[in-house]
């Protein structure tokens, strides 16, 4: 599909106006937990992604989560430092108790791995999809790293 901001460009409007008609109609996403076996056996992970292709998410949101945003992909002047600053932020996040959302869209990350976190989001760093994970989750705060 096409982004708010591909929308509001196509159209002449502005991304905050398409999300809002979009929110208006109830054209929000689902979350949905990444099979890593491929349905092979019953298997649960904290890996997440946001799709529309869904009416019901495949868990619950209790709220009490810090979400942590990542760095992205690798780019020529900012690389493995910068998922480091991620990767501290959630280690000293779950030093203090708390429960962790990361949300980052490189594999190849150690912020990526399984037990980095509570929940791991792979999704793109842009407004429209982080406010949609902030809206669903309802975090208590948010870390840009």
């Amino acid at each position: 599909g096409f982004s708010d901001k591909q929308i509001a460009n196509a159209i002449k409007s502005t991304e905050l106006a398409v999300r809002k008609l979009r929110e208006e109609f109830k054209i929000t996403p689902c979350v949905k937990k990444i099979d890593t076996v491929a349905a092979e056996w019953p298997a649960s992970t904290n890996y997440l992604y946001l799709t529309y292709n869904g009416n019901k998410h495949d868990l619950e949101f209790p709220g009490e989560f810090i979400m942590v945003l990542g760095s992205g992909v690798y780019r020529i002047g900012s690389s493995v430092e910068f998922d480091w600053c991620a990767v501290g932020c959630l280690r000293e996040l779950r030093n203090q108790g708390k429960k962790t959302i990361m949300v980052n869209y490189n594999p190849e990350t150690v912020s990526t791995d399984y037990d980095m976190s509570d929940r791991l989001y792979f999704e793109e760093i842009s407004f429209e999809v982080v406010m949609d994970i902030y809206n669903i989750e309802q975090p208590d705060g948010v870390v840009l790293s």
